[in-house]
């Protein structure tokens, strides 16, 4: 049996992240990067989430690419290079290797110590696949190494992580995209515009898992930073802003406070808010209109009976 090949690109910068978080609470309207969400707690709260019965996205999702993997199959080819970006547990991607077949699977993280036992077992169960994990930021940059894509490459991008980025900057992560996957395409899912009761309901849920989710990003500060959060003065504030078409998530001081590190602090009156996260939501033109302006070409929407959330196929002519 092969076995798994790691490479690991990205190197941390401790210093830098302490820096550009200390630089965002400072700024006159405070924010903070959602990737201090991802501690291991924080990452345990997510898995939570996406069980409850208001979060839609995940087994929406699952039950499109359930009905649609033969005719997605069909549109894709088998034998490709098949690169899962995020691809975590590798659990959404390994469903679909009976349909794909691809030759090759890259699955590509931040770190590949988390990929490692994933990728493993899906190694196990397709003995005959090539497989490369690697460690990579790729928000800003694809830089994957050239021999690692060969042949027909498929990127496969789950979930709703483009709603992370604002339209302008997900056009260029596609555009990204598009310069690697040449001859191939781009397997991506979209979340859709749909009732705001629905929305933010599954971002402000009754039993408080996405607060105590967006809480925890303050313990994660504070061990970057030194700072010293108190949770319990900050509150989970969760809504749709239908204007600009996304979800925005907040943490809203409860009193007035003073936040402080070394070096420096930050007072907030009560009611002031730390911006933690935007998740932008798409009507089909609009986003087929990003794919058309980073270069791919007519896509393929599939979605559930409700319209709450898209599988696209968008090829690389």
């Amino acid at each position: 049996m092969r076995a798994p090949c790691f490479i690991q690109l990205h190197r941390a910068d401790s210093a830098a992240d302490a820096a550009a978080a200390r630089a965002a609470l400072l700024a006159p309207a405070a924010s903070a990067a959602p990737k201090f969400f991802y501690d291991r707690l924080g990452s345990h709260l997510f898995e939570a989430i996406t069980e409850l019965p208001e979060y839609y996205p995940t087994r929406t999702e699952a039950a499109i690419f359930d009905r649609c993997a033969a005719e997605l199959a069909r549109r894709t080819g088998t034998g490709m290079t098949l690169v899962d970006l995020g691809a975590g547990n590798c659990a959404k991607a390994a469903r679909l290797f009976p349909l794909l077949e691809p030759r090759r699977y890259v699955a590509v993280d931040i770190s590949v110590d988390f990929l490692r036992d994933a990728l493993r077992q899906v190694q196990r169960e397709h003995p005959h696949t090539d497989m490369v994990g690697v460690g990579l930021d790729f928000s800003t940059a694809l830089a994957l190494p050239d021999d690692v894509v060969e042949g027909r490459p498929v990127f496969f991008y789950p979930g709703s992580s483009i709603g992370n980025f604002t339209p302008e900057e997900a056009v260029g992560f596609l555009a990204r995209v598009r310069a690697r996957c040449a001859g191939g395409g781009l397997v991506i899912g979209v979340d859709l515009v749909k009732p705001k009761h629905v929305l933010e309901a599954a971002y402000d849920d009754p039993l408080g898992v996405t607060a105590a989710f967006n809480l925890n990003l303050l313990r994660n500060l504070d061990r970057t930073i030194g700072s010293d959060f108190d949770p319990a003065a900050w509150r989970h504030v969760a809504f749709y802003d239908e204007a600009k078409s996304r979800i925005e998530m907040h943490l809203e001081a409860r009193r007035d406070l003073v936040v402080r590190w070394p070096g420096a602090e930050r007072p907030f009156r009560s009611g002031e808010r730390i911006h933690t996260e935007n998740s932008y939501k798409y009507e089909p033109r609009a986003f087929e209109a990003l794919l058309r302006a980073a270069g791919f070409g007519a896509p393929v929407f599939w979605t559930d009976e409700r319209g709450w959330f898209a599988v696209v196929w968008a090829p690389a002519d």
